[in-house]
Order: structure tokens, then C-alpha cells, then sequence
């Protein structure tokens, strides 16, 4: 695991994004898990990473900031379509201007949103963003999650290294 860019909100000098992720009290406050997934847009892979990568719970678009306990732990979520990866690049924007306190924003997960190759523009774009957030996690393009098949019985490998880095940096923190 490798920082891909800031650790922290650089706060002056980067520009609010144009739209923003709503900031609520999280939906659940059960110590059963260790972060949030932020969906930075519908269909983002959330309720699938939930389930392949145990620890995390849904933040339900919202960025999980409450006042009363240290700062949440979140990672970002989002499809690998322009859409998508725009949608983190904004959320990604909005935690760097200092728009969002309380949090602790590990970095970005960005799932596939089909097979194959990803087209050279979506892979130069995929690199801008992870320059914003402190990590990039890439899981690629599973068909049987597609079909409704449980994503503990066809697992990428690129979900352990993920899990081991999740776990190991809400251990520490």
C-alpha cells in the first residue's frame, strides 16, 4: 500500500467543487464496523464491497461527520465511468478544500463498470483523481456480482489487499 496523494485537507487554494456531498450524522453508530463506504453516486458498488470486504458499513451518500466521536473513517467508492470517476473527483475536492471536518478520509475505491480494458481517457482520469485522495484501490469488472451472485463466492484478489489495508489503517488510527 502506497500514498497516492494528500494525507490530510490542504484546505486554502483548492477550489470548492460544484456540487457537493450532503455532511450528516452517520445512519448507524454500532461499533460493529471500523469505516464508511462513501457512494459518491448511485450505483457506486457500495452494498457490494459491504458484503465482499467485511468492516465497512454504507454511509448512505452522505459523508458520516459527528461531532460527539473522533473522526470517521471513510473511503470514497465509486464506478470507473466518467460519471463516476468525476463524482469522486468532486468528493475528493470537497474533503481537500476543507469543506468536511471530522473525517478521516483513508482513500478511494474505484470498481469497474465493465470488462476489459478501460479506455485510455477513464485510465488518465482514474490517475488525476487518485492524485487528490490518499489511496487508490482498483477492483476490476466481476460478471457474476452482475448477475446477482454473492460477491463472498466469486472474490477478486484485488479485494484482500484491500481488506488488509482497511483493517491495518482503522487499527491504528
Amino acid at each position: 500500500m502506497r500514498l497516492s496523494g494528500p494525507a490530510a485537507p490542504q484546505g486554502v487554494g483548492v477550489p470548492r467543487p460544484e456540487h457537493a456531498l450532503p455532511v450528516a450524522r452517520p445512519p448507524r453508530t454500532d461499533a460493529g464496523h471500523s469505516w464508511w463506504w462513501l457512494g459518491v453516486h448511485g450505483g457506486a458498488g457500495v452494498s457490494t464491497l459491504e458484503r465482499a470486504v467485511p468492516g465497512g458499513r454504507d454511509a448512505g451518500r452522505a459523508w458520516p461527520v459527528s461531532p460527539a466521536s473522533p473522526a470517521a473513517s471513510v473511503v470514497l467508492v465509486a464506478r470507473s465511468s466518467a460519471h463516476g470517476v468525476r463524482a469522486a473527483q468532486s468528493a475528493a475536492r470537497q474533503w481537500a478544500s476543507g469543506m468536511v471536518t471530522g473525517v478521516d478520509l483513508l482513500g478511494l475505491v474505484v470498481v469497474a463498470d465493465a470488462p476489459g480494458r478501460r479506455p485510455r481517457a477513464l485510465r488518465d482520469l482514474v490517475r488525476l483523481v487518485s492524485g487528490a485522495v490518499p489511496r487508490l484501490w482498483e477492483i476490476p469488472w466481476v460478471e457474476p456480482w452482475r448477475l446477482g451472485e454473492s460477491p463472498l463466492t466469486h472474490l477478486p484478489g484485488e479485494c484482500a489487499p484491500l481488506a488488509r489495508d482497511l483493517t491495518r489503517l482503522t487499527r491504528t488510527a
